[in-house]
């Protein structure tokens, strides 16, 4: 920096995370030698400290975007950029990518935020995705899996749910492997998928068929060559185990046995912890697509919401007058929170939790077992409630003209009509069941559907703002009843540690502090997932010895929210009615199916 006005000291100079900076008087460096010389070796000494930073580059494929950010070994987002990738819904329940798409976007955005870096510098590459399923033949040439003969929509995704009689013939096995799952399968697992396409595309898909890859897995094998999977994605939705590996009598039971026959060569018989190195590093190839250095270290990946637990779980808190600190880092939950949600709690012995997945052994955190809540739909169906109401272009205007995004025009918004309310109280008789795209915990249904009760005649920007408040605390309240459930079958859980696009959103993070009862800590990086991702690139770099060692040093905490505890009456009533609702719907249900 430099300064328009003298100053009796003329050279202020500090080191923070190995950048220098210098804050230097322009009348002194111009009338003085000696300030023209003393600049001279500010800027020299700059660039000798600029030389010994070390970069990692973090991947994350998420459901709408890729994103690419350059991390330093601090864990600071040095540059930061996104690019969409298209979504197909050929029909209901249908949703599919293209790897050469999503694949396309990786290399745009990762060239451009090492645009201008020495190559030198940067040290290794992590990938996160989703755990969508990607689908190549022999050649690693993409196969459709559309009836539509597309071959370039050749990934299911992960919310796609075409499986469903698929994975109810799965559970009704009652195989042992389900026990790691919460008891019963979800249709967003790999296995009903695979089941699907050799029911529904058995001569154009699953006999042409050489590999099936979870995304995080194609992405490093793109990097690298190598089809070696990560322990976090075959754990965690193929039911593979690091004990035992693949269940031949698991594949053999639900028609699978093809799999088997192969020695599991098409879903993966090389597995590799998250962060270790794969291969040779980036291959030539990859690192032209790419814009970095041929052989650099490329690491096992991990699934998105992995990535996101990564990146905050492990901060240090000290001073933050946190239930956490000095505590073992099981007291916390990670929640990522983005198109959908993950709660992820880990334990030192392994927890089966009824609904929620897992354990899973060294999935995300090595040398600890991990279970998974979630949400299938939470920034999408707020996203649909708010786009779906008559009010929805009043707002857009308003928005616009303000220079506000549309949710931080409603929380406004909320602010000016609460009057003398608390704004959570504004709900008192509308309540909402989140479950528009069903339930993945704690109830395990797919079925269940979304529940609004207290509507009005009135389509105004008030009403808008109040059913978008419902949502929020619809979501919070599930989050509740997934924690609850984890504590009552073994985990000790006093802080969440949110990340994800909706972490950014004020009301959100309020309203799950208030109505879990504990406080919420944000990452001092808003993009937590990217430098979960930058932490295995810096692991796979040899520059940590561990996972645990990236976690500590690369996660910083920034805000913390404490909840409002003289609301939790009113939140315990809402938790009553929540409750409630899926107990009326399920009746409903009896009562239909009974004529």
């Amino acid at each position: 920096m430099i300064c328009a006005a003298s100053c009796s000291d003329p050279t202020v100079v500090h080191a923070e995370c190995g950048v220098m900076a210098a804050l230097v008087c322009t009348r002194w460096l111009r009338s003085s030698s000696d300030g023209q010389n003393s600049l001279m070796v500010l800027l020299k000494m700059n660039s000798k400290k600029q030389s010994l930073v070390k970069y990692y580059v973090g991947i994350d494929v998420g459901s709408a975007s890729v994103r690419a950010a350059l991390v330093d070994r601090f864990g600071t987002v040095v540059a930061h950029a996104d690019q969409p990738i298209q979504i197909w819904e050929p029909q209901p329940d249908h949703y599919e990518q293209s790897s050469a798409d999503i694949w396309a976007a990786c290399c745009s955005v990762t060239k451009k935020v090492v645009r201008g870096v020495d190559a030198s510098q940067i040290r290794g590459v992590g990938f996160d995705a989703t755990c969508s399923l990607v689908v190549v033949d022999k050649q690693f040439q993409p196969l459709a899996v559309n009836c539509e003969g597309q071959n370039y929509r050749n990934v299911i995704m992960w919310m796609d749910h075409r499986a469903v009689s698929q994975v109810e013939c799965i559970n009704a096995t009652q195989h042992r492997v389900l026990s790691y799952v919460g008891g019963v399968m979800s249709v967003e697992m790999q296995p009903p998928k695979l089941l699907w396409i050799k029911e529904n595309l058995k001569e154009s898909c699953w006999e042409k068929a050489g590999y099936f890859f979870d995304l995080p897995d194609f992405l490093s094998w793109k990097a690298t060559g190598v089809t070696a999977r990560s322990l976090c994605t075959v754990v965690c939705k193929w039911t593979y185990t690091p004990d035992g590996g693949w269940d031949d009598t698991f594949w053999e039971m639900i028609g699978l046995e093809d799999l088997v026959k192969d020695k599991y060569e098409k879903i993966g018989n090389h597995v590799l912890s998250p962060g270790e190195s794969v291969g040779k590093g980036l291959t030539p190839e990859a690192a032209k697509d790419l814009g970095l250095p041929e052989g650099i270290a490329v690491a096992a990946s991990l699934i998105d919401a992995h990535a996101g637990g990564l990146g905050v779980i492990g901060a240090d808190v000290k001073g933050h007058n946190l239930p956490c600190e000095n505590q073992p880092i099981t007291s916390r939950v990670a929640m990522i929170c983005g198109t959908s949600s993950c709660h992820m709690g880990i334990s030192e012995t392994p927890i089966f939790v009824p609904g929620v997945w897992g354990p899973y052994f060294s999935a995300m955190v090595p040398g600890l077992w991990l279970n998974e809540g979630g949400q299938s739909a939470t920034g999408k169906l707020i996203d649909h409630v708010v786009r779906g109401h008559v009010a929805f272009p009043e707002l857009q205007s308003k928005a616009a003209a303000s220079a506000h995004s549309i949710y931080t025009y409603l929380n406004s918004h909320l602010d000016l009509i609460k009057k003398s309310l608390p704004v959570g109280f504004l709900t008192v008789d509308l309540h909402v069941w989140p479950d528009f795209h069903g339930n993945r915990s704690p109830l395990t249904d797919l079925t269940l559907k979304g529940m609004v009760v207290g509507l009005t005649l009135s389509r105004g920007l008030d009403e808008l703002a109040l059913i978008y408040l419902a949502t929020i605390q619809a979501i919070a309240l599930g989050t509740r009843h997934i924690l609850e459930t984890m504590q009552a079958a073994g985990h000790h859980i006093n802080t969440l540690f949110l990340c994800g696009g909706l972490s950014k959103n004020p009301l959100f993070v309020q309203m799950h502090a208030d109505i879990t009862g504990k406080p919420v800590v944000l990452s001092k990086e808003v993009e937590s997932v990217l430098v979960g991702a930058a932490v295995l690139g810096a692991c796979a770099s040899g520059d940590f010895a561990s996972i645990q060692e990236a976690m500590a040093k690369m996660g910083k905490i920034g805000r913390v929210v404490q909840p409002n505890h003289e609301h939790q009456r009113f939140y315990d009533k809402k938790y009553e009615v929540f409750l409630k609702l899926v107990e009326h719907q399920r009746e409903y249900r009896s009562i239909m199916n009974s004529f």
